[in-house]
C-alpha cells in the first residue's frame, strides 16, 4: 500500500511563494513503486469540491496543469527521494485550499482526474491573505 505524507503549508500574503512537498512510501499491490506511477495535486476549499491542479508523469517528463495555475505553480519530482513538489508562486486569495498529493498507480503518464487517484495524503493547509 502507498502512503503519502505532505508538508510545507502555511499562511502567506498574497504575491507570496510556498514549496509543496508529499513523501511517498510503500508498494502497490502489483509491487510497483514510486518511480513508476504518475503523481498529482488537488486541492479543496470550504464549501466546495476536490479540484485538480496539476500532474506529473512518472519520470517527469509530462507535466499538466488546471488553467487557474498555469504559469505560477510548478510540480516536478525527485525519484531518488520519492518525494512530488509543488512549487506555488503569485499566489492569490483564491489559492486558499488544503491541498492533497495523490497517486495514479495504475498510469505512467500525467492524469487531471480524481478517480483516477488511488491513493491520497492527509492534505496541507495553504492559507493566502489579502
Amino acid at each position: 500500500q502507498v502512503q503519502l505524507v505532505e508538508s510545507g503549508g502555511g499562511l502567506v500574503q498574497a504575491g507570496g511563494s510556498l514549496r509543496l512537498s508529499c513523501v511517498a512510501s510503500g508498494r502497490t499491490s502489483g509491487g510497483r513503486t514510486f518511480g513508476n506511477y504518475a503523481m498529482g495535486w488537488f486541492r479543496q476549499a470550504p464549501g466546495k469540491e476536490r479540484e485538480f491542479v496539476a500532474a506529473i508523469s512518472w519520470n517527469g517528463a509530462g507535466t499538466y496543469y488546471a488553467d487557474s495555475v498555469k504559469g505560477r505553480f510548478t510540480i516536478s519530482r525527485d525519484n531518488a527521494k520519492n518525494t512530488v513538489y509543488l512549487q506555488m508562486n503569485s499566489l492569490k486569495p483564491e489559492d486558499t485550499a488544503v491541498y492533497y498529493c495523490a497517486a495514479a498507480t495504475a498510469y505512467y503518464g500525467a492524469r487531471n482526474h480524481v478517480d483516477e487517484y488511488d491513493s491520497w495524503g492527509q492534505g496541507t493547509q495553504v492559507t493566502v491573505s489579502s
